[in-house]
């Protein structure tokens, strides 16, 4: 029987050899098409999801790039027969147990660095704006609340880490687990934090997750990539002053950008994001300029996380190279890194340099 595992993280785990060994078809999947990928085996895509077909068992999954000729980045696929690394039992779970044991074995770092900078961000727009108490932030791919967690708590990834391999959640049930977690976080909150949280992800389980625990004030489980978004979101959407995302501005794609933006209101939202470094998508930049903003990098690139083996730091360095970036002391040291990227308004636009925080550099941890 063909299982369907629906799931969407901001930092995918994804690793495919060159478009030239692989068959990428943009059509959806009917039963006659699920026949005849469990024949032959082939991949097929779906906008922004991709489906990864084996005999018996069918996958979707996200991708953090679908541009270029060059290999995928920001994976460590198995060398076995396997052309990308699957997390379904990871990215739509009950709660967030194994996600966070995921990332912690990965070292991942992005949203240490990153959040840090979407708060300084949040309150710079606060001061701007004058919202300062009523202001609302979009976290899209938002996966089981990461980010709205470190933005909006008095918690690092590190004690992140620390808590979910404590033993006690090896056998707790998801129920103890999301009461455990809504006292913690409860007990944690950042006075200075007052935003309104939204989230959205294609990911149900994570997103109700997020939302039980009070990570998230909303949360939309909706793939705008493939459907128009629901009422309560464009609600969400026409009132939101900030969007941030951590893993990649491949996410952002550039059409689903452009939906989210004309939603907006007549006043456009803040966009923080930090892709992989090779990862960034020009055609998203340039969707947020046509929309009025002025769009700049912050500080310089950081850790995202380790590489697991030389061949998957080289296709790292090749993908950094072909988008024009200087490897040497960024990816020779044997990690991921990524790289900020701000946009407001041209009338918001004002100098980063008073910001109460130090940006992040390829020497950080």
């Amino acid at each position: 029987m063909l299982q369907l595992y629906q799931w969407l993280c901001c930092h995918v785990l994804i690793t495919l050899p060159t478009w030239a060994e692989i068959l990428f078809q943009i059509a959806l999947i009917g039963n006659a098409g699920v026949a005849e990928c469990e024949k032959t085996g082939v991949i097929y895509g779906c906008m922004l999801t991709f489906y990864q077909v084996r005999p018996g068992q069918l996958h979707m999954i996200r991708v953090l790039y679908l541009s270029g000729d060059n290999d995928m980045t920001d994976a460590a696929a198995p060398q076995n027969e396997d052309f990308v690394t699957i997390f379904d039992d990871t990215y739509n779970q009950p709660d967030c147990r194994a996600y966070f044991r995921m990332m912690d074995d990965l070292d991942y770092r992005n949203q240490h660095h990153a959040t840090a900078v979407f708060r300084a961000a949040l309150k710079e727009m606060e001061r701007v704006r004058g919202v300062r108490g009523s202001a609302r932030v979009i976290d899209f791919a938002c996966s089981y609340g990461v980010v709205t967690a470190l933005m909006r708590h008095e918690v690092s990834l590190q004690d992140m880490f620390a808590r979910y391999r404590e033993p006690r959640f090896d056998t707790a049930v998801p129920e103890e687990v999301i009461k455990w977690d809504r006292e913690w976080l409860a007990g944690n909150r950042r006075p200075d934090v007052t935003a309104h949280f939204t989230g959205i992800d294609v990911a149900k389980n994570a997103v109700a997750y997020a939302v039980d625990v009070g990570l998230l004030d909303e949360g939309y489980a909706e793939d705008l990539g493939a459907a128009h978004a629901s009422a309560g979101l464009q609600a969400a959407l026409g009132a939101c002053d900030m969007i941030v995302e951590c893993g990649s501005v491949a996410y952002l794609m550039p059409d689903i950008l452009d939906k989210m933006l004309s939603m907006a209101g007549g006043e456009k939202p803040w966009i923080v994001t930090s892709p992989i470094r090779g990862n960034e998508r020009a055609q998203a930049l340039e969707v947020m300029r046509d929309h009025g903003l002025e769009v700049e990098v912050l500080g310089g690139p950081f850790r995202h996380r380790r590489f697991e083996g030389e061949d998957e730091q080289a296709r790292a360095i090749e993908n950094a190279r072909a988008a024009g970036h200087e490897t040497d002391g960024v990816e020779s040291t044997g990690h991921f890194h990524a790289q900020l990227f701000l946009a407001r308004p041209a009338q918001e636009a004002k100098a980063t340099a008073h910001w109460p925080i130090d940006l992040p550099g390829p020497q950080v941890r």
